[in-house]
């Protein structure tokens, strides 16, 4: 169907749109030039216009933020390093572990629960979706005992481990591998191919935009887990940007301007992740709204 471009109908979407865009973009714009802005443009007295862009950019609160060091152990040898830079660092590992291994573990789990028969199918994939219902808060004492009992405390393991076992995964590409030919996987069969051969060379090329999805919400997941971050991660080398970030706010008074220029830093790998992965997010919707 060809779209009119002056049509009124096509002129309102535009418009929706643009201010949509802006509305998204605004926190982020304000974030950015927050960071290069002194106190005295952030902090206003009364009756002072709000400043919407600095009156001298500045790299103050860049130089605090990367000033802070920590020490950083790898491979037997102790190095000095910025706390932002080890907490960006960690933040970066654990959502990148949690994504690969959550993609791996539930591509593996929904292939099964959608193609493979056994007994009690029904009722592990109804916990899964029971499971999902589930606040992760109710299960942070748990999660603190165990990571204890396998000496991961204070690790960034002890955050990846949770994130893993997330059931939204398991019910997305179950939802995905639904849509998998039946006659593609007996073909397979009669050519002699095994299980893992079959889901390496048909399965995963048909659900990779699955996949691509999944990465996206998984590394988001696994980025926003504060409350989890919160309980499992106390020393100042071992926390997440997030954690980082809300320790920089005082008792008394608050830097904003440092506060945001952490906020900025940690905005990078999440963009960077999206505009990677956007094409397999996109196809992931609009294949996860054909078959449910």
């Amino acid at each position: 169907m060809k779209i009119n471009k002056k049509s009124p109908y096509f002129m309102v979407c535009v418009v929706l749109l643009i201010v949509l865009a802006i509305l998204f973009m605004f926190p982020l714009y304000w974030i950015i030039t927050g960071s290069v802005k002194e106190k005295s443009d952030i902090l206003l007295k009364a009756g002072e216009a709000i400043q919407w862009w600095p009156r001298a950019a500045t790299s103050v609160n860049y130089e605090k933020l990367f000033n802070m060091q920590v020490t950083w152990e790898l491979f037997g040898s102790s190095f000095r390093l910025p706390a932002a830079i080890k907490w960006l660092y960690n933040s970066v590992f654990i959502s990148v572990m949690a994504m690969l291994l959550t993609c791996v573990t539930a591509s593996l789990a929904g292939y099964v629960l959608a193609k493979k028969n056994f007994y009690g199918k029904a009722i592990i994939f109804g916990l899964f979706v029971c499971a999902m219902a589930l606040p992760k808060q109710v299960i942070l004492i748990p999660l603190v005992t165990l990571a204890k009992t396998l000496g991961l405390s204070e690790s960034a393991w002890s955050v990846i481990f949770p994130v893993v076992g997330w059931p939204f995964g398991v019910f997305l590409m179950k939802q995905f591998s639904e849509t998998i030919p039946t006659s593609l996987l007996e073909a397979a069969r009669i050519d002699g191919a095994g299980e893992l051969r079959t889901f390496w060379d048909v399965v995963v090329p048909i659900i990779k935009p699955g996949i691509g999805a999944l990465a996206i919400f998984t590394f988001i997941n696994a980025w926003n887990e504060y409350p989890l971050q919160l309980v499992m991660l106390h020393k100042t080398e071992v926390k997440t940007i997030a954690l980082g970030i809300a320790g920089l706010q005082a008792e008394m008074s608050t830097d904003y301007g440092l506060i945001m220029a952490g906020a900025a830093l940690g905005a990078i790998p999440i963009i960077v992740v999206f505009l990677v992965f956007q094409k397999y997010f996109t196809q992931g919707i609009t294949m996860g709204a054909v078959k449910g």
